[in-house]
């Protein structure tokens, strides 16, 4: 069972912790699930932090790991497989995480080209640790259930946010 219980059913059974696991179906797009995973997250978390500021992402990174290990363990146990590629609810927590430090340290006056270059530097180390799991990285993916599911782009999106917050030290 190389593909686990079909999506459709998966959703039948559990359709909040669904529609919360796979990024609103972000997942679901076909490709790379864990890149537009976070793509969501940097598009989310851009806009909250130009409506409300740092803290607003800092909210998004919180809520997506509370509310994504208890997801991601329901879906997961549901499909039938430990980490399905498919949950990317564990990608916009890594992913908030490395941008809600980088906005931590960017200064509120950086020109919008810095901002966005730094935005996108945080996005490609957070893929670079999320693909490549480095280390630790990869150790913490033993970890039961959604912790499993979810630790592994937790300590890749602080990674990524300490590389993103040291350039944006450097470059302002």
């Amino acid at each position: 069972m190389a593909q686990g219980v079909p999506w459709a059913e998966v959703f039948r059974r559990s359709p909040g912790a669904s529609l919360l696991a796979t990024g609103f179906g972000a997942g679901l797009l076909p490709g790379a699930p864990g890149t537009w995973g976070s793509l969501l997250a940097v598009l989310v978390a851009e806009g909250l932090f130009a409506l409300s500021g740092a803290g607003a992402v800092v909210l998004l990174a919180a809520l997506a790991t509370a509310g994504g290990v208890p997801a991601s363990t329901r879906v997961a146990a549901l499909r039938g497989r430990k980490d399905p590629p498919e949950i990317v609810v564990d990608e916009v927590a890594g992913q908030a995480l490395a941008l809600a430090m980088l906005h931590g340290v960017l200064p509120a006056a950086s020109s919008p080209a810095l901002r966005w270059g730094l935005v996108a530097l945080a996005f490609g180390l957070f893929r670079l640790l999320d693909v490549a799991k480095p280390g630790p990285v990869d150790r913490v993916q033993s970890l039961r259930g959604g912790w499993g599911v979810m630790a592994d782009d937790l300590l890749a999106g602080l990674g990524a946010g300490i590389g993103a917050a040291a350039a944006a030290f450097l470059l302002r």
